[in-house]
């Protein structure tokens, strides 16, 4: 694992619900579209949410993705799939 996939990781693992957080993720689309776009919010909870559609499947269908559920600061819920574009800085 990189160093940067790391301290992703480890700060990803530490997140407590209240904790306070701005999101930077990449969103790629096709081959040459490429953005980011950042969402701050307070935490309400990380989960490992199961999915089916992934375009390299597992033998047993399960793939899994790391979710922070956010509340926003006009009250709106918000979820944010932690992948290795992600990065997360706590406020």
């Amino acid at each position: 694992m990189k160093p940067a996939e790391q301290e992703l990781r480890d700060l990803y693992d530490h997140l407590e619900p209240g904790d306070r957080i701005e999101i930077v993720h990449g969103v790629t689309v096709g081959s040459s579209a490429k953005w980011s776009t950042t969402t701050i919010g307070k935490v309400l909870r990380r989960e490992r949410r199961r999915h089916g559609l992934h375009f390299r499947r597992n033998s047993d269908d399960k793939v899994f993705s790391d979710v922070l559920i956010l509340a926003r600061d006009d009250g709106e819920l918000t979820t944010v799939t932690v992948d290795e574009f992600t990065r997360i800085k706590r406020l």
